[in-house]
């Protein structure tokens, strides 16, 4: 029997959630307001779209991203069979499910899983900054990784920030398993008590003006 489904999240969701649960209740559960995409947003779905492509296809890297390519690289010549944008998806009972399938419970895209044999390798572009890295992302997808790919029992894990030349890695075994749920458990409590509740509270601060949530008393239109 499946254990019904409270929730569905995201890594990208749920760190929405964190932020401001009204903006989160507002856009991605109601719809009522869009998110506008930033040039920084922009910038990142091309690079990411551009590495995929040299990744799978072999496709040229466009001229402005040619200083990624020592980067990427090693990458392509890892061994292993390569998986760039792979979709994840668990069910509340954390069994594999389908990416769009309503019985999903969380769910998630690596930008490039190499599997080899035993071993894993979890890679996440970024073209954001490098200061205050946050590699519960690599925890999430190394725990769908495990689940989706049973004859994997380590995992190498990194946020590679491609324009700062940097590399933040992290290991794990499959008997981390338990450990690496529990850093997400408390968020997750919060998302299933406002989900039960109905309490969303909006949160004042600095992001404020980049939010498009006009109904809220937080709101303050960048100028």
């Amino acid at each position: 029997m499946t254990t019904p489904v409270k929730i569905k999240w995201s890594f990208s969701g749920l760190k929405d959630f964190i932020n401001c649960p009204r903006q989160y209740h507002e856009v991605k559960v109601l719809g009522n307001f869009t998110k506008k995409a930033t040039q920084h947003m922009v910038y990142g779905t091309d690079v990411h779209q551009a590495l995929e492509d040299y990744v799978k296809q072999g496709i040229t890297l466009p001229k402005n991203y040619q200083q990624f390519k020592a980067m990427v690289d090693p990458l392509v010549e890892m061994p292993g069979e390569k998986y760039p944008e792979y979709k994840m998806a668990l069910t509340g009972d954390k069994i594999p499910c389908t990416f769009d399938g309503p019985d999903y419970w969380v769910r998630g895209i690596v930008d490039l899983l190499v599997i080899d044999g035993n071993t894993a390798y979890i890679v996440d572009y970024k073209t954001g900054s490098n200061r205050y890295p946050d590699p519960k992302q690599l925890k999430l997808m190394a725990l769908m990784t495990f689940a989706h790919f049973p004859e994997v029992e380590f995992i190498k894990a990194g946020l590679l920030f491609v324009v700062h030349n940097s590399f933040l890695s992290e290991e794990y075994s499959r008997d981390d398993a338990d450990k690496l749920w529990g850093a997400f458990t408390p968020d997750l409590m919060r998302l299933e008590q406002a989900t039960s509740t109905g309490h969303w509270g909006a949160k004042h601060g600095p992001l404020c003006g980049w939010c498009p949530v006009q109904s809220c008393d937080f709101y303050k239109p960048r100028r």
